[in-house]
């Protein structure tokens, strides 16, 4: 898009961006049923309502370069490395007697936190959200449950290493020591204690009333019971895992770079073209997903009633997201720089922000793209400039912590809403679930910057 002065982006293009969202948060509340049938419609003429009002301003070949830029190096290997974690977890059934009371819910909700880091927000989110939905069924009051599990699993316990939150990866790819991101353990650990808390006397509470109505657990036997089927398929998941990290490793070696060094890629369109180290980890996400098909039961995704429904939702969801939020990172990018965001807690709150909004990857970007070129002489050095580590620090909480705000956020939150909806629990609406994080979350976020970005 260099060929193109996109220097003074007007807000109003923004709009298309904006009714988005408004059809996510209302739409599903005053026309449920003609708005699941009619999505992908939708969704089409609202990037429509984008794309050729941009097109008409600054030519059909600008509008096209964005778009395709879009589809071919954000979109593309987003809703792969989804549908490929959504397929490998989807055959993994963690099963057995296990009761939904305040003490399994919490044990599921740190291991499922602490794993996010290792298996990624998504591939975490998908391989327990089954299960404690299952452990929770013979409960009424449950959403509560599954909005902090958003918080927690789908989110925050997603910042501890790059693979952990796509954001994190983009960090690794500009020059930031794998292992950095365990400097973020502290404000996990203090995350972690104080939205573990407040859940558990939530939890207790919602217990009680359950059990006060008559509610009582199906325990087929005194004993707990627990066993995992499809565990093959973790050999998949690490598949997969690879294939993440070789996405951040591979763009630096000079085999695949060019003379320039960039990136080499499959040209699409002009100034567009796909990295070939991009098309290397779509191939083994797909490969991993056909695998885990081919060589798991049936009976496994059965019992988990597995459907194609979340998927399909989100990616449905996403590709107008992804078009029609363009103009507003492009209007970031330009203004970015001149924002003076020049302490961590004001880089924190910029971030996140944005981030609960817009994808947290390229927001991520621009504004470490901010900080390293803001003059630092002392911190981490990396391929846009010296950063501080505090300011590296809150932005990085920033982006992968306020996804949880909106169930646009991250996409893990959705899928996990839409599952959640799928199998009987009454999930709070876009507003509702924003209420929640108002009330829960952004308290926690102010402790941070108290205690961390000050």
């Amino acid at each position: 898009m260099n060929n193109y002065d996109l220097s003074s982006i007007p807000l109003w293009v923004c709009l298309p961006f904006v009714g988005v969202l408004l059809c996510i948060a209302i739409l599903p509340l005053v026309a449920g049923d003609w708005w699941e049938k009619r999505q992908p419609l939708v969704i089409a003429v609202l990037s429509l309502l984008f794309i050729i009002p941009f097109a008409v301003m600054y030519g059909a070949g600008a509008a096209a370069d964005t778009v395709l830029e879009c589809l071919f190096n954000d979109y593309l290997t987003f809703i792969v490395l989804l549908f490929g974690l959504y397929c490998v977890a989807g055959n993994i059934n963690l099963d057995g007697d296990l009761a939904g009371c305040p003490r399994m819910n919490i044990i599921i909700l740190i291991l499922g936190t602490l794993l996010s880091s290792f298996i990624g927000t998504t591939g975490s989110s998908m391989l327990f959200v089954r299960p404690i939905i299952k452990m929770n069924a013979w409960r009424k009051r449950r959403a509560h449950i599954m909005v902090f599990f958003i918080f927690l699993v789908s989110n925050i316990g997603g910042c501890l290493t790059p693979i952990g939150d796509p954001p994190l990866l983009m960090g690794f790819s500009r020059g930031i020591p794998f292992a950095w991101s365990f400097n973020l353990l502290p404000v996990l650990a203090v995350n972690m204690v104080i939205l573990l808390v407040i859940f558990y006397f939530i939890d207790k509470r919602e217990y009680r009333r359950d059990l006060a109505d008559g509610m009582r657990p199906d325990i087929s036997s005194g004993r707990t019971k627990f066993h995992i089927r499809g565990i093959h398929n973790v050999i998949f998941l690490v598949m997969i895992i690879a294939a993440v990290v070789l996405s951040g490793v591979l763009p630096k070696l000079p085999a695949f770079q060019d003379a320039a060094g960039e990136t080499i890629g499959i040209h699409i369109f002009e100034e567009i073209s796909f990295p070939i180290t991009s098309l290397i980890e779509v191939i083994i996400i797909l490969v991993a997903a056909f695998l885990s098909f081919k060589t798991t039961k049936r009976e496994i995704r059965t019992a988990n009633h597995f459907t194609w429904g979340a998927i399909k939702e989100v990616a449905v969801l996403f590709i107008g997201i992804f078009i029609t939020m363009q103009p507003a990172l492009m209007i970031l990018r330009n203004v970015g720089s001149q924002l003076g965001l020049t302490e961590p807690f004001q880089m924190f709150w910029a971030t996140g922000a944005l981030s609960s909004f817009l994808d947290n990857t390229p927001t991520y970007l621009v504004f470490l793209t901010a900080a390293g070129a803001s003059g630092f002489t002392s911190g981490l050095a990396t391929a846009v400039g010296t950063v501080p580590v505090q300011m590296l620090m809150a932005i990085s909480c920033g982006a992968v912590f306020m996804g949880a705000n909106t169930y646009i956020g991250n996409a893990p939150n959705f899928m996990v809403k839409t599952i959640s909806d799928e199998n009987g629990v009454r999930m709070p609406s876009f507003f509702g679930y924003m209420w929640w994080s108002v009330r829960f979350l952004i308290p926690v976020f102010i402790v941070d910057t108290l205690l961390f970005f000050l």
